[in-house]
């Protein structure tokens, strides 16, 4: 109980962080003149926008969905699995987006998978959109040649654990060592599970798929911030496609690694600021308001479903107890 409750103020401390953010950018960029901006807005594109947020969240559940069976999940539902990773989102607003080991903590609670067994899936997640986001943001850096060095050195730093993780000879070496440590050697039978679901997630053929799959998917997102700035009035071109890609990949990267529940004020700081730099457009009030359109659009929409889907889950397992249908068993898998 104490740990949920922390959990709860650790979000409500995100929301107001998210509302100081919100009040940052309308001093910086002057909130009557934002407020003009967001009345001329073309309020007739937001269906598309909320769709293909949506269309990148579904297929981001195909990977949750394809992992699972990766390490061994089968007697779980589709639609139960789709619950369970829609519930996640509701918990992207903690640091570090921490709060998405619900997802492991649901997992193991419906069929028995060990969060050790699990928690890999949500690494290899990220992993695997962080480089589907890079190959998004590569156009964008042969035109621009601008941010190359942030995003060489995070790819670098992906690519050295992957092949830390396939190489199995230093992995097991090192688990090893962790067996002979009084305090590790207690749980090392959690690591070695953790990393036989690593190994398997991150084989070369699995990879391949992910990442092509999350490239898909966060085109559609990157699509929605293009369609956020036809909607304030930008010119509709290939080149607004290519800066909008740019923007979005290089400000969710860098967010991400800043750590910050959501990338909260890196991530708004970014796309602000990079829309402002590449001129792609002039007015600060522009930036600052396609910057809020988009994070509300991606960022905070997905929180309100993954609240939706948390209490349809919930309520879902409350009555199948309620019935005595949902019987949990031992699951013996990886």
């Amino acid at each position: 109980m104490s740990s949920l409750n922390s959990l709860k103020r650790k979000i409500l401390l995100s929301l107001v962080f998210g509302l100081v953010v919100v009040l940052g950018l309308a001093i910086y960029a002057d909130l009557p003149k934002i407020g003009e901006v967001l009345a001329s807005f073309r309020w007739k594109y937001l269906p598309l926008i909320l769709g293909l947020t949506l269309f990148n969240y579904l297929l981001r559940f195909v990977k949750w969905h394809y992992y699972l069976n990766l390490i061994g999940v089968r007697r779980l539902s589709v639609l139960d699995s789709l619950l369970i990773f829609f519930s996640g989102l509701s918990m992207v607003m903690t640091p570090g987006k921490v709060g998405e080991w619900l997802k492991s903590y649901l997992l193991k609670e419906a069929v028995g998978t060990s969060i050790a067994a699990s928690a890999p899936i949500i690494v290899a997640e990220r992993l695997t959109d962080g480089l589907a986001m890079l190959l998004l943001a590569s156009a964008g850096v042969l035109l621009y040649g601008y941010s190359w060095e942030i995003l060489f050195l995070i790819l670098l730093a992906a690519l050295a654990l992957i092949v830390l993780i396939q190489y199995r000879p230093l992995s097991l070496a090192l688990l090893s060592v962790g067996e002979g440590m009084p305090v590790i050697s207690k749980r090392v039978h959690y690591l070695h599970a953790f990393y036989e679901s690593s190994y398997q997630l991150l084989r070369v053929n699995n990879l391949l798929l992910a990442v092509g799959i999350g490239f898909v998917s966060w085109t559609g997102e990157c699509v929605a911030f293009y369609f956020v700035l036809v909607g304030l009035g930008l010119e509709p071109g290939s080149v607004l496609v290519v800066q909008a890609a740019f923007v979005l990949a290089v400000s969710t990267l860098v967010g991400s690694v800043s750590m910050l529940p959501g990338g909260l004020a890196v991530a708004e700081g970014s796309i602000t600021t990079l829309l402002l730099v590449l001129r792609v457009v002039t007015a600060p009030a522009i930036a600052a308001a396609a910057t809020l359109l988009i994070r509300f659009f991606t960022l905070w929409f997905g929180v309100s479903v993954g609240i939706v889907a948390l209490f349809a889950y919930t309520r879902r397992v409350s009555l199948d107890s309620g019935r005595n249908e949902l019987r949990p068993y031992k699951y013996d898998g990886a």
